[in-house]
């Protein structure tokens, strides 16, 4: 993929069907997100509801990259919602079968970073499963540090799974 093709912005509520379309084919593709094939239900309605919700809040956000106008991926940032923790984001990404490896992670959370230093956020966390190494590669690389482990965390394909939590301070 050349990368002077890769544009990452952020979903408006216009974009709910062309988003659980990527997310949902990326759920097909993997076994290293959340949900499991076919299991998310969201109606486009709702979706476009949350995309409305969360972008009239300042510390949540979702990034879509795409290429030609086709989304290949996305990054989806929340922050906290209560005084004690509102300094801190969540993030959770995924890159379409075929899009790894070429750049769309580092943009992905380039832009984030900028995002969440530019509200004031603090901390960055995420999960990620032991055995998906690009995962572990690609947060190591982006300044990502490994916090704990959380013991049988997931069940992915009735097989108990850990979860290895990461974070990365500003």
């Amino acid at each position: 993929m050349d990368p002077s093709r890769l544009v990452v912005r952020r979903v408006t509520e216009d974009d709910a069907a062309l988003w659980l379309a990527l997310a949902r084919r990326i759920d097909d593709e993997t076994r290293f997100m959340m949900f499991e094939p076919g299991e998310r239900k969201t109606t486009v309605a709702e979706q476009a509801a949350r995309f409305r919700a969360m972008n009239a809040t300042d510390n949540q956000t979702l990034f879509l990259a795409e290429v030609d106008g086709e989304p290949i991926g996305y990054l989806g940032a929340m922050g906290g919602t209560f005084n004690r923790n509102r300094h801190k984001v969540m993030i959770f990404i995924g890159i379409r079968d075929g899009f790894q490896g070429q750049g769309v992670g580092t943009a992905l959370f380039k832009e984030m970073e900028a995002w969440a230093r530019a509200w004031g956020a603090h901390r960055i966390e995420l999960t990620v499963m032991p055995h998906n190494a690009a995962g572990l590669a690609l947060y190591k690389k982006m300044g990502f540090e490994i916090e704990g482990t959380l013991r049988d965390a997931l069940r992915v394909d009735g097989v108990y799974v850990d979860e290895i939590t990461m974070a990365k301070v500003l």
